[in-house]
């Protein structure tokens, strides 16, 4: 459900100067700290950022496609650890309850998550499942009235936070693939169930990953995501699209943030007499900064669209993810070669961004596997 105009561009707005305004002055020190101040996370919660997809009825702002990728686009012009923070309760934590869930779960955890009072975490790579989801070796077996659930999931973004873990484990021993996955509601706190220590990570600090372990951990079975065994791995395709295309806005905003510093810094900086973006050579990388994320933002913007329009988009939404996260790639280089020495050194952030954009090539499906949808869907399509 869109909002009125008036109403969104409102949002919009707010947004923005709240990332320009609020965010962008503590990206270093969360860049230091590996912490968000918890001042900052109340705003976002005051904001609505928690709950931006999350139908009104249960406390959001029910955001359609095209809305959401502009939100998205306002956001990436800081660290992406602050969107981190709220991300997976707009996306993968809790658009398979929105999707899948029963009218009881809906009601039982969409108003905490759209309020920020609990923080999702969705639970699907293992040590050996990755972009092989329907490998993955986590169990969940029936006794009686409830679920006993023995596993390891790995590098599970929010997890040291977590409230609510919408987990991924295998119900049918028996079936191999992604037939016999299933999706769970877990919280936590809870016994069996313990997080690892957090991951250092080459960058995106700020955004907490970690370990989450399953030893005998017993839930309900009234916790089984839609009270239905067996649709584990289609609500998490289903739940991947949109926030495929989420993350490709997020990085074209990056993308858009480091394009304006970098014009920015070459009309200031001074070589051979005058200032270096009078050097055609660096006119150039601007100008193919601007022209890539100029093209992955009219790319997102027309699989929003055609989504919000009730269109099947997977292929459009692997494009955009594909090329919006290899693009960021490639603009925070040139960032980097645009400021020099300077781009190599931490007082202007650019380093940061250009470790912290190379995780958007990995998570929610590496580049590879976008091609590879991609691919088998161009030749489906060819073959029908």
């Amino acid at each position: 459900m869109a909002l009125d105009p008036e109403t969104f561009t409102q949002l919009r707005d707010s947004v923005r100067r709240f990332v320009r305004e609020r965010l962008v002055p503590h990206e270093a020190q969360v860049g230091e700290s590996n912490e968000i101040p918890e001042t900052l996370l109340d705003e976002m919660r005051a904001l609505g950022l928690y709950g931006l997809t999350i139908p009104p009825e249960y406390g959001g702002l029910g955001l359609n496609s095209v809305e959401e990728v502009q939100i998205a686009f306002e956001l990436g012009w800081t660290s992406p650890a602050f969107r981190s923070a709220f991300g997976t309760n707009v996306g993968i934590g809790s658009q398979g309850i929105v999707l899948d869930g029963t009218e009881a779960q809906r009601a039982a955890y969409l108003p905490r998550l759209a309020s920020g009072e609990i923080t999702s975490s969705f639970a699907l790579t293992e040590p050996e499942s990755g972009s092989d989801a329907g490998a993955l070796r986590t169990s969940a077996r029936r006794d009686g009235d409830d679920y006993v659930i023995t596993g390891t999931k790995r590098f599970i973004t929010n997890s040291p936070r977590a409230g609510l873990f919408t987990l991924m484990a295998r119900t049918n021993p028996d079936e191999k693939g992604a037939r016999g996955v299933s999706a769970f509601l877990v919280e936590a706190p809870r016994p069996g169930l313990s997080i690892g220590k957090p991951d250092k990570k080459m960058g995106q600090h700020g955004s907490l990953t970690a370990d989450v372990i399953f030893e005998d951990c017993r839930v309900p079975a009234s916790a089984l995501l839609g009270g239905v065994e067996g649709q584990g791995f289609k609500t998490a395709m289903k739940v991947l699209d949109r926030g495929r295309l989420h993350i490709a806005a997020v990085a074209t905003g990056i993308a858009e943030r480091l394009v304006d510093q970098a014009t920015r810094y070459a009309l200031e900086r001074q070589q051979f007499g005058k200032p270096i973006g009078e050097f055609q050579l660096v006119q150039a990388m601007l100008a193919d900064g601007r022209t890539e994320s100029y093209a992955a933002r009219t790319m997102i913007e027309d699989a929003a669209r055609r989504r919000d329009g009730g269109e099947d988009v997977t292929e459009e939404i692997a494009c955009c993810k594909l090329f919006a996260t290899e693009m960021v790639g490639r603009v925070a280089d040139r960032a980097v070669q645009i400021h020099g020495g300077a781009g190599y050194i931490a007082d202007h952030g650019i380093e940061r961004f250009y470790r912290d954009v190379r995780l958007f090539r990995l998570y929610e499906g590496t580049s590879e596997i976008q091609r590879l949808i991609i691919a088998r869907s161009m030749a489906k399509r060819a073959s029908a």
